[in-house]
């Protein structure tokens, strides 16, 4: 096989440093990076006060995929037209220290990949050969992550009302798809109408679609206490 096309096909070319089997190590010189070092600072802040990332970590650990930091998270230089990706071959969430440059943006980056990472978890996703699969994932990785919060989408200038949250989703998961697999728009708007209901409304494990920060929280809390309440049954 054609390991130029393979990282083409299924968009290994976008993270440089995954290619060609290398991994980001932990060395000296990595250290005294102002990116690397920025990078890895933000992602500690998000795994300790963003509610998304609690949530889906706790999530993850309950499911039996417990995840560590230096393990399953590697700051890395990217393409410049992409801020992060969930990589299936070693269960490894890329954040792209370059493109990443304040912490609102890291914590959406975040929730949304510990989403695909949930999803490679609980559902076995076979992520290079269905793109029905890849597509859910998309989806659901848009829709609950704050991708498309009011004020994600108010700091783009897109404004809409009627079924805005709806076709935000569906815009941000087809360009994820078209991103990372070569395939035509045609095809990949296919494979989001296929399944894009049930995925839609597929909200675990935050049990609701979390509109902002409060809603998060919310369903946080509701996640940690559902063992208090059926022991009270």
């Amino acid at each position: 096989m054609n390991q130029k096309k393979t990282e083409e096909e299924y968009g290994y070319d976008l993270f440089p440093e995954r290619n060609e089997g290398k991994q980001n190590t932990t060395s000296f010189k990595e250290s005294i990076q102002t990116f690397n070092h920025k990078c890895k600072f933000m992602l500690q802040v998000a795994m300790e006060t963003s509610p998304y990332a609690k949530l889906l970590l706790t999530a993850m650990k309950s499911s039996g995929c417990k995840v560590l930091k230096e393990r399953h998270f590697s700051c890395e230089d990217c393409d410049g037209t992409v801020s992060g990706g969930f990589d299936a071959a070693s269960s490894q969430i890329v954040l792209c220290q370059n493109n990443i440059h304040q912490q609102s943006h890291m914590n959406r980056v975040v929730a949304h990949e510990l989403i695909h990472a949930f999803d490679h978890c609980r559902a076995h996703v076979d992520w290079f050969n269905n793109f029905r699969h890849l597509a859910c994932s998309e989806i659901r990785a848009a829709n609950l992550s704050g991708d498309c919060s009011f004020v994600s989408e108010v700091s783009r200038f897109n404004f809409g009302l009627k079924k805005h949250q709806q076709e935000c989703v569906r815009g941000r998961a087809l360009r994820s798809i078209l991103a990372v697999r070569k395939i035509t728009r045609e095809e990949a708007e296919r494979m989001v109408d296929s399944v894009f209901d049930s995925c839609f409304n597929d909200h675990a494990p935050f049990g609701r679609i979390p509109h902002g920060k409060k809603d998060a929280k919310f369903a946080h809390r509701d996640y940690t206490n559902r063992d208090h309440y059926y022991k009270n049954l």
